[in-house]
């Protein structure tokens, strides 16, 4: 059985990642999964939350995922997202105030969904702790 696998993490905007890695772990809109070498194929939606790709060095690449598509075949994991920063691109300050603005939202749904986008860009920038 092979140790690593490809991955693909695409927005949009540009290709975040690409290349090979030995775990993917992203949270399916039905919770969180975790995709190792070798997995059976899946098929996902994406809700708001993070990605964590560990390299076969060690490395973990992470990213906030804000929508989209995760896909599992033939040994690769491909994430169509919809908007998704890694965490070295996120601005802490920035996500700060959204999450501040969105808790004095009202509680509607947007601001709910808002506050969610918030919370996982601090918690993937290493700000916070994450809520599930």
């Amino acid at each position: 059985m092979a140790t690593t696998m490809q991955v693909e993490l695409v927005s949009p905007e540009r290709v975040l990642y690409s290349g090979e890695a030995t775990i993917v772990v992203c949270r399916p809109a039905d919770g969180d999964a975790a995709f190792l070498p070798g997995h059976a194929p899946f098929l996902g939606l994406l809700g708001i939350g993070p990605v964590t790709i560990r390299t076969p060095d060690g490395t973990e690449v992470k990213a906030a995922v804000h929508g989209g598509f995760v896909e599992v075949r033939n040994n690769r994991v491909t994430i169509l997202s919809d908007v998704a920063e890694l965490s070295t691109d996120i601005d802490v300050a920035r996500a700060r105030l959204a999450k501040t603005a969105a808790e004095t939202g009202g509680g509607t749904a947007d601001s709910a969904a808002a506050l969610r986008r918030a919370s996982t860009r601090l918690a993937v920038a290493g700000a916070e702790v994450a809520a599930h």
